[in-house]
């Protein structure tokens, strides 16, 4: 093996772990959701409501780079972990933690890609941290409603956080509001929770 496809080969293996990631999240009532999973999700639903997207947009979205930001943005949480949203949401040096320790195995191991994929990872990756272009934004939405969906759809709830609709909609609603779509599947998803008793109502 040459030592450009070693070095893919390394790659490959490393990415496969993050089956291993568990989230805070259930993916069926008797287990957690591994990261893979919820990273496959990610792109099913943005390829799934891309066309939406782009009426609300109001021009068209990149789909591919959206798909790959899904597939890619978390596996620095191999090395990195993956804390709970309700951890660092109040806490600006826990977010400054976590950003500094991705940005590290981020550099690490995208670095190590030979070629111009390793810096088409980087750059895909800080695009989706930073959070800025649509595509970006629109990623982080979906990655925003796809645990709150997980809990509802499991009968998890949000007892193990101590979170009412009221916290929830300030964890959710500023990375949602970027789309009514998803504005509209999280209500769909909070008014479920409540009507099932999983979650609290606002007080």
């Amino acid at each position: 093996m040459g030592d450009e496809l070693r070095q893919f080969y390394d790659f490959i293996a490393f990415s496969a772990r993050l089956r291993e990631v568990e989230r805070h999240n259930n993916a069926t009532r008797e287990r957690k959701e591994s990261v893979a999973e919820h990273s496959w999700h990610l792109a099913l639903v943005c390829w799934v409501l891309h066309r939406e997207f782009e009426r609300e947009c109001g021009h068209a979205l990149d789909l591919e780079k959206m798909l790959k930001m899904c597939l890619m943005h978390d596996l620095v949480e191999i090395e990195a972990g993956d804390p709970s949203a309700w951890s660092t949401q109040d806490s600006v040096r826990r977010r400054e933690e976590k950003a500094r320790i991705e940005e590290e195995v981020a550099q690490r191991r995208y670095g190590a890609l030979p070629g111009e994929i390793g810096a088409e990872f980087l750059k895909v990756w800080r695009e989706h941290e930073e959070g800025v272009t649509p595509e970006a934004r629109l990623v982080r939405g979906v990655d925003r409603l796809n645990p709150a969906l997980m809990r509802c759809l499991t009968g998890q709830g949000w007892e193990d956080v101590g979170a009412d609709a009221e916290a929830l909609d300030r964890l959710q609603m500023p990375r949602l509001e970027v789309s009514e779509s998803l504005t509209a599947l999280y209500q769909e998803v909070r008014a479920a929770a409540i009507a099932q008793g999983l979650l609290a109502p606002a007080s």
